[in-house]
């Protein structure tokens, strides 16, 4: 992942050295993001600073990169999987090796009427020079973090991430996913509206499991796009395990021939974490024997992840409790990583969103709420899932990547009938899935109940995480929360002692506003408590919360 900083609406008198200064200034907040290069364009309606890590065409790819006229500048956040065609049905003059110039290239044939040819993770601001026009966008699952807001002088500014914002603009806010500004039409557009979103486009329509099997394979194929070292996140559940185990095949079919072969290791190398006698760890060494990788399992204690809480709450800028507990390791595994020399990894990200596989998609009635949940559940995914696995990666500037969210395995996946993805087809969550796979894994991992990931990583962990917050913040504290946090009043003494870390690091109402509220269990939607009325008495977002359908239930509220 890189980041980028870009300033709009810059008026005749600015004193453009110092909004440059100001600029880098800014960007250098988010660095860790890109820590390879950094770079920058000025001209007199805009700004774009640009923070590097070089995963593809490390020579010659640096940003922003402008077009061979020199009237394009364009910085972004991304990957495109699909650039290699795009280039090769353009008649654009390229500069570079860069996955990222066919944007360029795709907005002087088409204006801003492009971005639905794009497949990749993307976050990027384009100057036109020669209209005084710009675009923003971002990928339509929200992959990659945007966010924007205006300075005092009425500029628009755009980031990467919320903390080269703060204290320049009070109306900082996530730039929605699936939405480009053009400041020719002056509004966020939608412009990514599958049919699948509602249930009518996909009732009645069955899919072969060997279909779903062949969707995702390509999916993790176009998604190895890369020239330098890379690995897998494997915590030995179904969808890590899954990724691990197609990216496996292809690394092992090295050949100078084999076009979808990519792998710039001639061994995958796989990587997981957790507390002593974490499941997960356990179940990731069974993965990776079967699968041959050359695996890492690390190894962290109670405190080292309590230590590490401060500065986790810092590079992921929320006060999610779940996310906030599932983000802690993954930030200490990626310095591990980090220090291994890998500098990208896949992820299994979004297949609970896709195939409802938290625990409590057991209770949903029918198939037509189920995948309305789905959809639900897809759509608030920038602020859950996608926000943790990217920006506790960056700290370290690793880059994760989600095959599951690929936009072209969505169309298959999202696109057939609820009714086969329910608990009813095999009694256990996500079966369609795990028929796809029969064989490619051994059964002990391929049926193995769904374990979330700051569940899986050690009991203790969630468990050790409440008792200091009980021990911390005193009643008199939590019992005045209202009063000091009116906006999402945290419900828990966790929820407070989070929330009062975030307050440090990003003070005022709108920062406070770009993290969503409503209560949960096991990391539903608030409509879907609705489903089970002992969902509302318990509203705890473990996994264990599930009563009846976890097999270490929490036993108490």
């Amino acid at each position: 992942m890189c980041s980028i900083f870009a300033m709009f609406g810059l008026a005749p008198g600015d004193d453009l050295v110092a909004l440059r200064v100001q600029a880098m200034e800014l960007s250098q907040r988010q660095r860790h993001r890109g820590p390879d290069w950094s770079g920058v364009y000025v001209d007199e309606g805009a700004i774009l600073v640009h923070e590097r890590l070089a995963i593809v065409d490390p020579a010659s790819g640096a940003q922003p990169l402008r077009s061979p006229e020199g009237d394009l500048a364009l910085a972004v956040n991304g990957e495109i999987y699909n650039h290699r065609e795009l280039r090769a049905a353009s008649p654009y003059a390229f500069t570079t090796g860069s996955d990222c110039e066919v944007i360029n290239a795709l907005y002087r044939d088409a204006g801003a009427d492009f971005l639905g040819r794009l497949n990749g993770i993307f976050a990027f601001a384009l100057w036109d020079a020669a209209r005084r026009r710009f675009l923003i966008a971002r990928d339509p699952v929200g992959v990659c973090p945007l966010y924007w807001g205006h300075d005092r002088e009425g500029r628009l500014c755009v980031a990467s991430e919320m903390k080269a914002l703060v204290g320049i603009c009070a109306d900082v806010a996530p730039f929605p996913p699936g939405h480009v500004y053009d400041s020719e039409r002056g509004e966020a557009v939608r412009y990514w509206n599958p049919s699948w979103r509602d249930y009518a486009a996909t009732e009645g329509r069955a899919l072969a499991p060997p279909a779903l099997r062949e969707a995702f394979e390509a999916a993790v194929h176009r998604q190895l796009m890369t020239d330098v070292p890379y690995g897998v996140l494997l915590s030995g559940g179904l969808d890590s395990s899954l990724v691990a185990a197609v990216a496996a095949r292809f690394a092992r079919h090295r050949v100078e021939d084999d076009d979808r072969a990519e792998a710039w290791w001639p061994r995958l190398h796989s990587f997981a974490i957790g507390l002593d006698g974490s499941p997960d760890l356990k179940a990731a060494q069974v993965a990776a024997e079967a699968l041959g990788t050359v695996h890492h399992g690390f190894r962290y204690t109670f405190e080292e992840g309590l230590d590490a809480l401060p500065e986790v709450i810092r590079h992921i800028e929320t006060y999610d409790v779940t996310t906030i507990r599932a983000s802690t390791p993954m930030f200490l595994l990626a310095r591990r990583i980090k220090a291994m020399g890998v500098k990208m990894v896949l992820s299994g990200e979004g297949s609970d969103e896709v195939f409802g596989g938290y625990l409590y998609f057991h209770k949903a009635p029918d198939a037509r709420e189920f995948h309305a949940e789905t959809v639900r559940k897809l759509d608030a995914l920038h602020y859950y899932d996608c926000l943790r696995a990217n920006k506790a990666m960056s700290a370290w500037g690793v880059e994760a990547r989600v095959p599951f969210l690929d936009t072209e395995f969505l169309e298959v996946a999202m696109g057939f009938d609820a009714q086969d993805k329910m608990v009813a087809r095999k009694g256990i969550e996500k079966g369609i899935l795990r028929e796809a796979f029969d064989g490619a894994l051994p059964d002990a991992i391929l049926w193995r109940q769904k374990e979330q990931f700051s569940d899986g990583v050690g009991y203790g962990w969630i468990d050790g995480l409440k008792a200091h917050a009980e021990a911390v913040v005193s009643d008199r504290e939590f019992a005045a929360a209202a009063a000091r946090f009116p906006h999402n009043t945290p419900a828990t003494k966790e929820a407070f002692f989070y929330r009062t870390i975030f307050e440090r690091h990003f003070p005022g109402e709108a920062c406070a506003a770009t993290v969503p509220g409503g209560k949960s269990i096991a990391c539903s939607s608030p409509a879907a408590l609705a489903w089970d009325p002992a969902f509302a008495a318990s509203a705890d977002p473990s996994g264990r919360a599930v009563r009846g359908v976890h097999r270490e239930a929490l036993t108490t509220a």
